[in-house]
C-alpha cells in the first residue's frame, strides 16, 4: 500500500510511524508534514483545505489510501472529493464531520440516540446571554459552537470569565453553547467506525490545561497516557454500547454514516459515561500514546475502515504496559507562541514533531505552539512516565514549557470512579 497522510502535527507523525511498522505499507507521503515527518515520509507542500489539491497529490503519488488527520479538511469536504475520485479514504464526509464541526448537531444526534450528555442551550444573540448564563452554574461550561482546535472551551466558577468568553465568541460571529457541568474523571475513547461497525482502541486520558495540577487556560492538550489503571474493562464496553454504537446507528439512520475515527470525550460519573464532546478524527496528543502500544498493522486497520470491510478486521493486539505522551510547548502557548527557536535533541527516539520546520541553515526550529510530543513506554505507568521525562530532559528549546504531572494522579491512585 502507498499511503498519503494529511496534516502537519504530532498526530500525523504518530500515524506515519505506526504505518511504517505495517509490512504492507511500502511508500509513505505526507502533506504538508513537518521537520520530523520528513525522516519517515516524503513531505509535500499542498493546501490541505483544498479537495482539488489533495486529490491531485493523491493521484500524483499513486496513493492507495489517504488518511486525513486534522478536522478542518474533513469539515471542508476533502474526504468527499477523494472518494468522488475513487480514492480509498480514512476520514468522514463533511456531513458526518459535523459531529465535531457543530456542537449543536452533535447534541441533536445524541438526543435522538438516547445518549447521556450535558444539558445544553445555544445562544446566538448577545441580548439573550445574561438570562441564559443565569440558568447555569455554579460551574459554567462555555463552548464556541464551531472548530476551535481544542481551545474554544472555558470551564469556570467565575461568571464574569464565562460571560467574557461567550461574548467574545458571539462578537466573532459564532453561536455559543452553554452546558451543565459533568462531574467524574474524563476519558478519551477512540473508535474505528464504519457505518454501524465499531472497534474501540485503548482508552486514554488527556490533560487539557496548560499548567500542573490542571491550572491555567485550556489548550489543545499538554499530554496523555494509556491505558487507564482506574478504568475497568467493562466501562469501555459500556461506552461502546451506550454511546458510540447508538450514535453510529443514528447517523446511519440519518443517511450520513460515519466512516473514520470517532473520538468520544466522556465524563464517567455515578450514573456511568456521559459525553463531553465528539471529534471526527484522531485526538492529539492521545494518538501518540495509543498508537505507541498498537501491535496490529495500522495500515490494515485504517484501510478496512476506508474500504468498508471493518467487520472483517481481525481483533486488535496491544503491547502490555503503558505509554505516556508529554507535550513540549513554545514560550507563551496557548497564547501567541514564540517561533523560530532552534531545537536540539529533537531527533532522539520517542520524540515526535508537531510544530517544527527547518530554517535556511538546515536547523530544526519551532513553528507552532505545541512543538514536540515526547513518548515514554514501559511495563507500567511509572516506567512510562520516567522514560518520557528522561527524554524531555535531553531536549533544549529556549523558553519552552511542559507539564511535569502527566499521568501522575493516576499513578498515585488519586483518580477513581
Amino acid at each position: 500500500m502507498r499511503v498519503l497522510v494529511i496534516g502537519s502535527g504530532g498526530r500525523e507523525h504518530a500515524l506515519l510511524l505506526g504505518l511504517r511498522r505495517d509490512p504492507s505499507v511500502t511508500d509513505l507521503h505526507v502533506a504538508p508534514g513537518n521537520a520530523g515527518t520528513a525522516a519517515v515520509a516524503t513531505n509535500h507542500a499542498v493546501d490541505v483545505a483544498s479537495g482539488e489539491a489533495v486529490v491531485a497529490l493523491a493521484r500524483q503519488v499513486e496513493a492507495d489510501l489517504v488518511v486525513i488527520g486534522p478536522e478542518v479538511p474533513l469539515v471542508l469536504g476533502v474526504a468527499d472529493a477523494l472518494r468522488k475520485s475513487g480514492i480509498a479514504t480514512f476520514g468522514p464526509s463533511a456531513e458526518a464531520a459535523r459531529i465535531e464541526g457543530s456542537k449543536a448537531f452533535a447534541k441533536d444526534v445524541m438526543a435522538a440516540a438516547g445518549v447521556r450528555t450535558a444539558h445544553a442551550e445555544v445562544v446566538d444573540n448577545p441580548a439573550k446571554l445574561d438570562a441564559a448564563l443565569d440558568r447555569f452554574g455554579p460551574t459554567w461550561v462555555v463552548k464556541d459552537d464551531g472548530l476551535a482546535a481544542g481551545k474554544g472551551v472555558v470551564v469556570t466558577a467565575d461568571r464574569a470569565v464565562a460571560r467574557d468568553h461567550a461574548a467574545e465568541c458571539l462578537e466573532s460571529g459564532h453561536p455559543v453553547l452553554l452546558e451543565s457541568f459533568l462531574d467524574g474523571p474524563e476519558v478519551s475513547l477512540f473508535c474505528l467506525v464504519d457505518g454501524e461497525n465499531v472497534v474501540p482502541l485503548l482508552p486514554a486520558q488527556d490533560h487539557k490545561r496548560v499548567g500542573d495540577n490542571d491550572t491555567g487556560p485550556n489548550t489543545g492538550g499538554m499530554g496523555a497516557y494509556t491505558p487507564l489503571p482506574w478504568l475497568p474493562d467493562e466501562m469501555v464496553t459500556r461506552i461502546v454500547d451506550e454511546v458510540v454504537k447508538p450514535v453510529a446507528a443514528e447517523m446511519v439512520r440519518r443517511e450520513v454514516p460515519f466512516s473514520g475515527l470517532l473520538y468520544a470525550g466522556l465524563a464517567i460519573g455515578a450514573d456511568g459515561p456521559a459525553v463531553v464532546e465528539f471529534n471526527c478524527r484522531f485526538g492529539d496528543p492521545e494518538t501518540q500514546a495509543v498508537l505507541a502500544l498498537l501491535e496490529s498493522p495500522l495500515g490494515e486497520a485504517l484501510n478496512a475502515v476506508a474500504t468498508g470491510t471493518l467487520d472483517q478486521l481481525p481483533p486488535l493486539h496491544w503491547s502490555d504496559g503503558a505509554a505516556v505522551t508529554v507535550v513540549v510547548a513554545a514560550q507563551n502557548y496557548p497564547g501567541t507562541p514564540r517561533t523560530g527557536d532552534v531545537i536540539t535533541g529533537a531527533g532522539a527516539d520517542g520524540v515526535l514533531h508537531a510544530g517544527t520546520k527547518r530554517n535556511d541553515d538546515g536547523d530544526i526550529v519551532s513553528s507552532g505552539g505545541r512543538v514536540l510530543a515526547v513518548i515514554g513506554t514501559g511495563a507500567d505507568l511509572e516506567q512510562a512516565r520516567a522514560q518520557a521525562y528522561e527524554r524531555i530532559a535531553a531536549i533544549k528549546l529556549p523558553g519552552s514549557h511542559h507539564r511535569t504531572d502527566i499521568g501522575k494522579a493516576a499513578l498515585e491512585g488519586r483518580i477513581a470512579l
